[in-house]
Order: C-alpha cells, then sequence, then structure tokens
C-alpha cells in the first residue's frame, strides 16, 4: 500500500509526485458532456478563439480532479479515510488541451482526531504547474488519515 498514514505526515514535509497527467481534448470534451457543462469556453472553438485565451480552456473542476488523483497513489492510497474538505482553490492560469499537469503536496497543519483515536486530521497544500512551470491550479485539502497502528480494516476511499 503505497499511501501514507497519519503517523508517517509530518507538517513541513513536501512530496513531487512523480506521475504527470497530459489533458486531451476528449478529456475535457467527455467531462464537459458528463457534467453537463456547456459553457463555450470549454467546447466551442470559434467562441473561444474571439476570447482572451485565443482557444479553448479546459474545465477548472477537471484541473482540480487531476491534480488531486495524481497525488493519490504516493499519498492516500488505502491510507484515508475521507477527504473532509477543499479550500483556497486558485486557478492562476487555465489549461489548454495538450498541457502536461505536474504535482507537488506539502503537508501544513496536522491534528489528532478528538473523536477518534485511531485516526488524524491533515491539512495538505497542493501546487499544481504545466510543462512551462507555470502554476495552473493551488488548493488546500483537509483529510482524514488512518494511523499506521489501526491499518486500513476502516478506509472507505
Amino acid at each position: 500500500m503505497p499511501g501514507k498514514f497519519y503517523d508517517e505526515l509530518e507538517v513541513g514535509m513536501t512530496f513531487r509526485h512523480s506521475l504527470g497527467r497530459t489533458i486531451t481534448e476528449a478529456d475535457n470534451t467527455f467531462f464537459n458532456a458528463l457534467t453537463m457543462n456547456t459553457q463555450p469556453l470549454h467546447l466551442n472553438e470559434d467562441f473561444s478563439s474571439k476570447t482572451q485565451f485565443g482557444k479553448r480552456i479546459v474545465n477548472g473542476i477537471l484541473t482540480l480532479g487531476v491534480v488531486i488523483g495524481i497525488t493519490v497513489n504516493e499519498l492516500t492510497e488505502g491510507t484515508i479515510i475521507a477527504n473532509l474538505s477543499y479550500e483556497k482553490v486558485n486557478h492562476p492560469k487555465p489549461v489548454f488541451h495538450g498541457d502536461t499537469i505536474y504535482v507537488q503536496t506539502a503537508v501544513i497543519e496536522k491534528r489528532e482526531s478528538r473523536s477518534k483515536h485511531d485516526r488524524g486530521i491533515v491539512k495538505l497544500k497542493h501546487l499544481a504547474k504545466n510543462q512551462h512551470e507555470d502554476v495552473i491550479c493551488e488548493v488546500e485539502r483537509t483529510v482524514m488519515f488512518l494511523k499506521r497502528s489501526h491499518g486500513k480494516s476502516d478506509v472507505i476511499g
């Protein structure tokens, strides 16, 4: 199990995740169809060509999902109980079809659970960049992790 347990995380730790993900036109089109998002900035090349971006941009919720997904294998796989919140979500630059997303994560807060002794709460800050090193997404996420001594029997997702 590659995920980290609460006991293994310390404030100040950073992880540069090894996976990168290139976002395709199909990814963006399918995501918008699945979520019933008809925003022309994501789907209409003619419309988008006349905007400040000059072309279609990737849906920000898709970007956020990929950013979190990139972190799973090395950080939370099999060791979390739940994501509790997403805060301070910023998209300083747009993502375009063909951009590759890379992520690094910092542990910014940590505390024991007040009600259950087999888990703890950790606040993570994810910083995502494209292949040009432009920051394309920042988010703080609060996660409930299992403690190592309790294994993965209570893991939901």
